[in-house]
């Protein structure tokens, strides 16, 4: 009976599959090198480009930091120009009731009254002045109330100086300015009787402007 041996195909056998595994074994340490290398490569790209956006996103937020300042700088001159625009409205509002104060002044003086000061503080008048007697000065009291533009007078004195009988009584009182958009007097209620002397002229009992000689 022939006897085979089978020794030498066994043992190249062991190393066809060492030799494969070897081979595997390189392949795969090649083809994790190959994606280690592209996952690098790959993050270095992301991280290149959220650099990029935050570089993007620093130059807005600079932009708008600025536009902000030249906003607050602008919100700014504007409160300065309307605070001037007031001013200038108050002033012209203040020499038109000037002129009107002062018409209104020469309106309700009366005869036998003479003014020799004036002085206004914020919405109140000040006045000094001589009468004749002192149912002149409440006469002037009364044409003060009537007024468009002054209302609630208050005598602060009343004095007799002097012999001069022209120039006999000083005495000195205050009113208030009325607003301009401030109605004269109100209307009474429906139903209510009409106040006294209602019918009659405004200015009846007042006697016409003049000075004392």
């Amino acid at each position: 009976m022939a006897t085979i041996n089978l020794l030498p195909w066994r043992a190249e056998r062991r190393h066809q599959r060492e030799r494969d595994f070897y081979t595997m074994l390189a392949a795969a340490a090649v083809a994790a090198l190959i994606v280690w290398f592209a996952w690098g490569y790959w993050m270095d790209v992301r991280i290149d480009d959220q650099n990029a956006r935050n570089t993007y996103l620093s130059s807005e937020i600079k932009n708008l930091e600025g536009k902000l300042t030249e906003i607050k700088e602008l919100e700014t001159t504007k409160a300065k120009l309307l605070a001037r625009k007031q001013i200038i409205e108050q002033l012209q509002a203040s020499r038109s009731l000037m002129v009107h104060l002062f018409d209104e002044l020469v309106r309700t003086i009366p005869d036998g009254v003479r003014l020799q000061m004036i002085k206004q503080a914020g919405e109140q008048l000040t006045l000094q002045g001589v009468a004749t007697s002192n149912g002149d000065v409440s006469n002037y009291m009364r044409n003060l109330d009537a007024s468009t533009w002054m209302q609630s007078s208050d005598l602060q004195k009343t004095e007799i100086k002097g012999t001069d009988r022209r120039n006999r009584y000083e005495f000195g009182l205050t009113v208030k300015l009325r607003s301009h958009e401030q109605p004269s007097a109100a209307p009474p209620p429906a139903g209510a009787p009409p106040p006294p002397g209602a019918g009659k002229p405004a200015n009846a009992s007042v006697p016409p402007a003049g000075r004392s000689p």
